[in-house]
């Protein structure tokens, strides 16, 4: 062992530098050695202040400033004994700002020892205005010539944006103008600082300059810059049809670029927002029609047309310049993305599942659907040809329940059970059955008959699929293996009322062999009686 501490540090210029080379790695090795060293922060200040405030000195100048190579490795070694350390914090604060404002940054000797202090500002226990200082001295930088400065302030900035938000936030201008730059490291690192400056209060013009940066970014920011924009959307929006403008922007400008989970989420939001349906699938229809390249647009187009296409027919919408459509443009538009050599299998999916739910929509074309859905009955895509299969199927032998099966979706909860929007770390919770719910009187006397609840089965523990009315149907997974998913429905009266008329129907594709329905059915309510229906 070494006997460091009794080391003296007022030495001529390279001791010196030695000795606080070896006490800083010292100190980093062994963090025990702190104690000992930090009685050395008093000289190490002294000296400190002597390089400021000392004249020129030819043979340790570089650039006007007194020997930087020496400065910085002392604010190094202060940051390290100022960390987590009041005392010693306070002895350091009035030289720390005392370098900040005398440190000329026009020479990269000089923006060298700044740097050093702002790091060392950020890292111990500094006060309130030396922190804004610091951010100040690194808004500076930002407007320095040299790319690297650059780029070293935006990343220091990223650290301390959490903490010094309205520090930051103050050179908000600065660095949406790094989106500007020809590098694409500093564009990525402005774009991500400028992600992290959005607030509520800010929301529209930054999202304004976002979205311009978007149609211009190169190929390799496009996904990053439109997840940013999707997830800061969903964050602060100030309303739903400033949301929906929003993300069906990005999808025109970069849908290509997003994410499989954008089409859902937006179809979400659709649905919860009822008012804004016509004015939703008439400009989707417009996008629809100017342009197909951009897939993910196209799916949600498709959908919406599905499921809104008679507002479009009516042509009625205060929000939005009125355009005359009619039954055969909208087809045409849907048998187009059909057609397409752009159009990827999911995509057609869409379309031909937006073409089946119009038959139940419009009037006077319901045999050219007919035709159209019926052509897809051979389509080389296995997925396509057996959703035009079942979908002849609905026209022929069952034709009696189409107008049910395609009617309009639910509103889709986000926050319900089972729907996660890609976070799997959180656990399905099942309803509380424990207690009736209360349902209004004029509900209880619409027939169980006409409610219906349409289910896709994806293997999932437990997971509520329909509660309305006091009835609430939940699917339990019970069993699975290769050839085999034993897959249980639960239903529930939580109400004092009788069903009636509860009909239950499961349905399989034909490429299982193999099908066999077990009934076994379990109520929370035992007073209630059940007649079921079984046309398997």
């Amino acid at each position: 062992r070494i006997g460091c501490p009794k080391i003296k540090i007022y030495s001529p210029s390279g001791v010196l530098h030695g000795a606080v080379v070896l006490i800083t790695e010292l100190c980093e090795r062994n963090p025990d050695t702190l104690v000992q060293f930090r009685k050395a922060v008093p000289e190490l200040v002294q000296i400190m202040k002597g390089l400021v405030t000392s004249s020129y000195s030819p043979e340790h100048n570089v650039a006007g400033i007194s020997d930087p190579f020496l400065q910085v490795r002392i604010l190094r070694l202060l940051r390290i004994l100022g960390h987590n350390n009041d005392t010693a914090s306070d002895a350091m604060n009035d030289l720390l700002a005392q370098v900040a404002t005398n440190t000329d940054s026009s020479k990269t000797a000089g923006s060298a020892v700044l740097y050093e202090t702002v790091l060392t500002i950020m890292d111990i226990n500094s006060e309130s205005g030396l922190r804004v200082l610091a951010v100040n001295i690194l808004g500076r930088f930002l407007l320095n010539n040299d790319r690297n400065i650059r780029y070293i302030s935006m990343t220091s900035l990223q650290k301390i944006v959490q903490t010094d938000h309205n520090a930051v936030q103050r050179h908000r201008g600065t660095i949406v103008d790094c989106l500007k730059d020809q590098d694409t490291s500093v564009k990525r690192r402005a774009l991500e600082l400028s992600l992290a400056l959005v607030s509520a209060v800010n929301i529209r013009s930054m999202m304004k300059e976002l979205l311009i940066f978007l149609s211009v970014c190169p190929p390799e920011l496009r996904s990053q810059t439109a997840s940013g924009i999707f997830n800061a959307a969903e964050r602060y929006s100030p309303s739903k049809r400033w949301h929906i403008d929003t993300i069906l922007h990005v999808l025109t400008t970069a849908g290509g670029d997003v994410r499989d989970e954008t089409v859902p989420n937006l179809i979400q939001l659709i649905t919860t927002a009822s008012e804004l349906h016509c004015y939703t699938v008439h400009k989707l229809y417009r996008a629809l029609i100017k342009d197909i390249a951009q897939q993910s647009l196209v799916q949600v187009a498709c959908w919406c047309i599905g499921e809104y296409g008679d507002l479009l027919l009516k042509g009625e919408c205060e929000e939005i310049e009125p355009v005359q459509v009619t039954e055969d443009d909208i087809l045409d538009a849907l048998e187009t993305v059909l057609q397409s050599h752009m159009s990827s299998p999911a995509t057609r999916g869409f379309a031909l599942t937006a073409t089946m739910k119009l038959s139940t929509r419009i009037t006077d074309n319901v045999d050219r659907i007919r035709s159209i859905v019926s052509i897809y009955g051979s389509c080389i895509d296995l997925e396509l040809q057996q959703r035009a299969v079942e979908y002849n199927a609905l026209f022929k032998k069952y034709d009696h329940m189409r107008a049910a099966v395609l009617e309009r979706m639910p509103v889709m909860d986000k926050n319900s059970p089972g729907h996660t929007n890609g976070d799997t770390s959180g656990e399905i919770k099942e309803p509380d059955t424990s207690k009736p719910k209360p349902v209004e009187a004029g509900l209880l006397s619409e027939p169980a008959s006409q409610k219906h609840c349409c289910v896709y089965v994806h293997v999932v523990p437990t997971v509520s699929v329909y509660e309305k009315n006091g009835l609430s149907l939940k699917i339990q997974c019970d069993k699975q293996t290769e050839t085999e998913v034993t897959v249980t429905l639960i239903a529930s009266n939580s109400t004092q009322n009788d069903i009636t008329n509860f009909t239950l129907q499961a349905a399989v594709p034909k490429v299982c062999t193999h099908s066999v329905f077990k009934l076994g059915s379990v109520f929370a309510h035992t007073n209630s009686r059940y007649s079921f229906q079984q046309p398997y």
